[in-house]
């Protein structure tokens, strides 16, 4: 099968008719209206999105900026890890969900991908607001220089750049779809070592406004990771030529791979933590790759791993087989914006 580049998308053709022909590949003029697009339910997708709307520095960061050198030696170290690790993740995201929207000629597709880079420019944002509010300048450089030094991140974090890369350098459907793939495992799996840990210190009453704004991110990542999902499985619809036994292995692959650098990743940063158990994390992590292979439309890879074992970290991060509820509703921690009455002074 012939690997055909793709051109960007021109920003209108008025020629082309308004409802794209295709997500990837097609026709459009590039006038969107919400009322005559191929997948009507995107709209409800591009609402829910905004609904989440937040900023980082409405979040009352002022009884972290005292409990932080409380915490262990090891809590800072793995703090300031895995902040890393999440700034460098989320500063790729961005630019490759951006990229991936210049070629989608579904107009409805380039404004969902607009909101979703947005919402990981502000997640990247928050990690130095985060940062900010409890370490010194110096400090916080030398944290985000660990997601370029650090040998095992490089290593948990290779394949990911590789995919990317390659399709910055070849964007074809192939590549668009090897792209989405790691998209939805870096959405949905690659995270949630770190988000563990954060909500670990948070039912230990440590840290609750950083845990506070890891709930908002995780949120965003889920609604993230369900349109990813739903992405890629209309492209293969429209494209079956691409629906292959060659790509289904190579996904199964890239899920164990990933699947076992986090586990290795969870064992480094996460040993010594008071209230982790590492071989349960290690269950939790499979049990994500089993949901977000379901979510893509495979069947699951760890049979042993169907149901959650850290069930108490559903009290912090929604859950996709759930019906999804109000997110200030199901929380037991109210969502306090800063303001001059509540300790945005003291930061």
């Amino acid at each position: 099968m012939k690997n055909i580049l793709l051109d960007k998308v021109k920003i209108l053709e008025p020629l082309n008719p308004n409802r794209a022909t295709a997500v990837f590949g097609g026709k459009s003029s590039g006038i969107l209206n919400w009322n005559d697009i191929e997948y009507p339910h995107w709209y409800k997708t591009y609402k829910r999105l905004l609904a989440n709307y937040w900023q980082s520095d409405e979040v009352n960061m002022s009884s972290d900026v005292k409990q932080f050198h409380l915490l262990s030696e090891k809590e800072r170290e793995s703090y300031l890890k895995i902040i890393s690790l999440l700034a460098t993740l989320d500063s790729s995201q961005t630019r490759a969900i951006l990229l991936t929207s210049l070629y989608a000629t579904d107009p409805s597709v380039q404004s969902i991908l607009a909101v979703i880079a947005q919402q990981e420019a502000v997640h990247n944002e928050s990690y130095s607001y985060i940062l900010s509010s409890v370490v010194s300048l110096d400090e916080q450089n030398q944290a985000f220089e660990i997601g370029r030094t650090d040998e095992l991140l490089l290593k948990r974090n290779q394949e990911i750049m590789e995919v990317y890369n390659q399709f910055v350098e070849k964007p074809s459907i192939e590549n668009i779809l090897k792209t989405l793939i790691y998209s939805t495992l870096l959405e949905g799996l690659f995270f949630y070592s770190g988000f563990a840990f954060f909500y670990n210190l948070a039912r230990q009453n440590k840290m609750v406004g950083t845990s506070t704004m890891i709930s908002y991110i995780n949120r965003d990542e889920l609604e993230h990771g369900r349109f990813i999902s739903e992405l890629i499985r209309a492209t293969l619809a429209e494209n079956p030529e691409y629906n292959t036994l060659d790509l289904t292995n190579w996904i199964y692959l890239q899920f164990e791979k990933s699947v076992d650098n986090e586990i290795e990743w969870s064992r480094y940063v996460l040993h010594d933590v008071e209230g982790i158990d590492l071989d349960e994390m290690a269950g939790y992590i499979r049990y994500r790759a089993n949901k977000m292979l379901r979510m893509i439309g495979l069947s699951e890879r760890y049979p042993k791993d169907v149901e959650n074992p850290m069930k108490w970290i559903r009290a912090y991060a929604d859950n996709f087989d759930d019906t999804k509820t109000d997110f200030f509703e199901q929380k037991s921690r109210s969502y306090t914006k800063v303001s001059d009455l509540n300790g945005f002074d003291d930061l």
